[in-house]
Formats: structure tokens, sequence, C-alpha cells
């Protein structure tokens, strides 16, 4: 494959991660009908894509799993700084505050991604990328709605700190992506980010609720299938992404979750679609145009 190739399939394996994260809600919902809470949720789900992405890294290439002793450091920022950290952050913010501010607080994560770029890997802040981070986060405020009702300091801080860790693992990420391969970077996130998630999922509770379970064998393949298009397929092709893709312009595309996020509610949960939210979707979808279109002076 080709330089251009790669320049062209970048974005798109972002935008394929982003739908797929877009989904979540179906999952989340659902499996909150059989009693387990946000967190035990987030527990199956990478417990899970830890088991899966070791399979598939066993299979692929079982000298993946050697890992400099000196880079633990590293995975460990990715599984418990990121993937785990953001997610506390995030469901703790859903439960301070109302829904769309914590969504708002959340996205505010390209703006973390761009911040660090500058700083850590010297990425150039030009008008192209500045003018689609307004419009995208514009846009993830008119589609998460504009509520912030009950707002407090520490609540702010929580929120912005999903936004922080949401967008860390872009940064550390890359720096991963440098020595290891994406499968190897995926694998040993989701391994530590799981282990960590056993501390606060109550997991003799969360067995219970398995074992109290009628029918035991869907809600096996459902949570394999939550595992599956939450969690493995949407980080590894992210992940893949990032190879050909800045990270500021990642975290940028992937503002498209919360456009598919609503699609989703409308399509699915019967949920209207107001003109903030349609004008939301416009923007963000113009956000991507914009970092997609062709730099004039590259092509002459």
């Amino acid at each position: 494959m080709d330089k251009h190739d790669k320049k062209v399939l970048g974005p798109i394996l972002i935008i394929v991660a982003a739908v797929f994260w877009g989904t979540m809600g179906i999952f989340v919902r659902k499996l909150g009908e059989y009693g387990f809470g946000s967190i035990q949720i987030v527990s199956i789900r990478l417990t899970l894509a830890a088991i899966f992405f070791s399979l598939v890294l066993l299979i692929k290439d079982r000298s993946g799993f050697k890992i400099r002793l000196k880079d633990i450091p590293l995975f460990l920022g990715l599984g418990f700084g990121s993937i785990l950290f953001f997610t506390i952050c995030y469901f703790s913010a859903i439960k301070m505050m109302s829904l769309s501010t914590a969504a708002i607080l959340l996205y505010t994560s390209p703006i973390w991604i761009m911040l660090m770029s500058v700083m850590f890997f010297h990425e150039k802040l030009n008008a192209k990328k500045l003018t689609a981070l307004v419009l995208a986060f514009g846009g993830c405020v008119l589609v998460s709605g504009l509520s912030g009702n009950g707002l407090t300091v520490t609540g702010l801080l929580i929120g912005l700190g999903s936004g922080l860790g949401y967008g860390l693992y872009s940064i550390l990420g890359t720096i991963a992506l440098r020595k290891y391969s994406p499968f190897t970077v995926t694998t040993y996130t989701f391994i530590f980010a799981a282990i960590g998630s056993w501390f606060i999922s109550r997991p003799s509770d969360m067995l219970m609720k398995f074992t109290a379970a009628q029918d035991k064998g869907f809600l096996i393949v459902f949570c394999i299938l939550t595992a599956l298009i939450t969690a493995v397929i949407p980080f590894l092709t992210y992940t893949l992404g990032l190879k050909s893709v800045e990270a500021s312009k990642a975290g940028i595309l992937a503002t498209i979750e919360p456009l598919v996020a609503t699609l989703v509610g409308i399509f699915v949960f019967s949920e209207r679609l107001t003109f903030m939210s349609g004008c939301g979707i416009i923007l963000i979808l113009t956000a991507v145009i914009i970092l997609n279109l062709k730099d004039k002076k590259k092509k002459d």
C-alpha cells in the first residue's frame, strides 16, 4: 500500500471506529436491563475485549507479546490513565449532572488532543484544523444539548477529566505505535484496563447477576457482541488509523460518534431529532469534510 492509499484509508478507519462507538447506547441500555451497573458493563466490555485482542495477537504474531520493561508505564498510562480513567470520569459525570452536559465535557477531547499534540509532537496549528475544531465542538454541543443545570466545580473538573482521558489515548497510542504494532498496543492497553476495572466493578455481584439471568445463553452472546462492536473493532481500527493520521486530526474525526449516537436514538429508540441536533450534525460533517480537503499548496 502506497502513501496516498494510507492517507485515504487512515481517516476512513478513524470514522469507522467512531461509528461503532456511536452504537454503544444500544448495548449499555440492554445490559442495564439485566441489572448491571455502568462500571460493571465497562468491566465486562474491557475484560472480553482483552481476551479477544490476546487471541488475535496469539494467532497473528506471538512475538507481539514481548514488550520492554521500560515501556510498561506507557501501557499502564494507556490502560489506567486513558481507557479506565476516562470511563470512570464519564460515568461519574453522568451521575453528577445532566447527560447532555457530561457529553459536552467528554467531547472537549479534540481540544486536549490538539494542545498535547502541539506540546509533545510539535504539530502545527493551522487555520483548517482550528476551524474544524470549532465546528466539531460546536456541533457536539448542539447534538448533546445545551443544558448546564446542576453543574458544580467538582462536576466540571470530573467532566473535563473524561475528555482529557479520552484524548490521552490518541497521544499515548501514537507514542506506543512508534515501537509496537497496533495489535500489541491494543492488547496490553485492554489487559491493564480490564485488570483495573475488576477492583471497582464488584465481580462477585456481577457473577450473581449472570447466575440469576434466565436467558444466560443470550446474555453471554450479547456480552461478546458488546465487546466486539463497542471495543475490539473500533479501538483496533482507531489505532490502525493513528499510524497515518495526526493525533489532533483523529480526535476531530472521532467527533462523528455523537452524530451516530443521535441517529441511533432516532431510529432505534424513537427519539426526536431537534432543530439544534440537526444543526449540530451538519457542523460535525462540515468539520470532517474540511479536515479532508487537500491542501492546495501540496497539490501544486
